[in-house]
């Protein structure tokens, strides 16, 4: 008897010891997010089995990804930062060159598998942002910035052109939310600012001059300038773009105050809600699970963050305190982008709802932001102890 309760003992310090890298509080909203998501994907996708046998194998992934860089200390992780860069951009530019076209857009590489680069800058831009201030830490000069705008830049035009403007917006934030935390100055931004508050202002009063099919916007493809002008007025285009705006916003607002009920979505199951497994999975949890379902998901969301930027404030290191911080942020941009395209308020593009929407490459590169973050965490730890 003493020796199976030795053994119990032994057997759970080396599970402890095993899982001391992930930080608890963080692991466990990033567990309740992946259990509603998949309650949420059974139901958007009744009508095609295997998905959700799919998702969970995803997950099992993600965790296996996220244990492991939660134990690579940081000083580490910085040794990747210019490498994972370097490649990322070499990647960019093979995309470029000789990448794989599919409906209409070059954002793919085959290199004996098909992958997609641009997905690797999402976590190689703040980490290269951060290591660059890393190394300047106490010594920042004004030119460091535009150093870092130059870094952001390049592959995020490269980006914007295949074209992606989701990913180059994901990517763009993550850098921009580094440079901030480095110590950009708000006065800078504001400008910024006030310029993108007169353009969208401009926009909404003259709409039905510059949205004519033969005005061209400039540094604007076509199909962006006609997403913009859908938002405006989604009715212009019911049966074409508009159609993914109008049926997102019935379905949210079909959904009431408790929602119509798990599996009991009409507008879901019967095929009116568009992407309903990925980049519109929140229209499908909003009117089966209404008001206070979407609540209680903002309310994970919100609480995912205030913990990464609890983290990023306490970390050891700067360069600990830039990536925790810009992961983060980025995860407030993920949600705030997706949910604001379902709900009418933002354009349509291709970016999906963290730890709810179907996908293998969009959900591990969430976890291996967890997972950096999770090391920034640890680091803190194992210096106070």
């Amino acid at each position: 008897m003493q020796a199976l309760q030795f053994d119990k003992r032994v057997w759970l310090e080396r599970t402890k010891r095993m899982f001391a890298g992930f930080d608890k509080p963080l692991a466990l909203i990033v567990f309740l997010l992946l259990c509603v998501g998949i309650v949420t994907l059974y139901s958007a996708s009744l009508d095609v089995p295997g998905r959700v046998e799919d998702q969970l194998r995803n997950i099992m992934l993600t965790f296996g990804l996220m244990w492991i860089l939660a134990n690579v200390p940081p000083p580490t992780l910085m040794r990747f930062a210019v490498p994972l860069y370097t490649i990322g951009m070499a990647l960019l530019v093979a995309v470029a060159t000789f990448g794989l076209t599919r409906k209409g857009a070059k954002r793919w590489l085959n290199v004996g598998v098909v992958i997609q680069p641009s997905e690797i800058m999402k976590i190689a831009m703040p980490l290269m942002l951060a290591w660059y201030f890393q190394r300047r830490e106490g010594g920042i000069r004004w030119w460091d910035y535009i150093v870092g705008f130059v870094i952001l830049i390049l592959p995020v035009a490269i980006i914007a052109k295949q074209p992606d403007l989701g990913t180059a917006v994901l990517v763009f934030a993550a850098g921009l939310f580094v440079i901030y935390f480095a110590g950009l100055s708000f006065k800078l931004i504001v400008p910024i600012l006030i310029a993108a508050v007169l353009v969208v202002a401009s926009i909404g009063i003259f709409q039905e001059r510059i949205c004519q099919p033969e005005v061209n916007w400039p540094l604007m493809h076509d199909y962006q300038k006609h997403r913009i002008c859908t938002l405006l007025d989604p009715t212009s285009d019911p049966l074409g773009k508009g159609f993914h705006t109008i049926q997102a916003v019935i379905a949210i607002g079909s959904g009431g105050t408790f929602g119509k009920g798990w599996l009991k979505g009409t507008q879901a199951h019967l095929e009116f809600i568009p992407e309903k497994h990925t980049d519109f999975i929140f229209a499908v949890f909003s009117e089966e699970f209404g008001l206070v379902g979407g609540l209680v998901l903002l309310f994970l969301y919100m609480a995912l963050i205030a913990r990464g930027l609890f983290i990023a404030a306490n970390g050891a290191t700067l360069f600990g305190r830039l990536l925790a911080g810009s992961l983060t942020m980025a995860f407030f941009t993920y949600a705030f982008v997706n949910i604001g395209m379902v709900s009418g308020i933002l354009p349509v593009v291709g970016v999906p709802l963290p730890f709810m929407s179907y996908g293998g490459t969009a959900l591990t590169t969430l976890g291996v932001a967890v997972g950096l973050i999770m090391s920034v965490s640890r680091q803190k730890r194992l210096m106070k102890g």
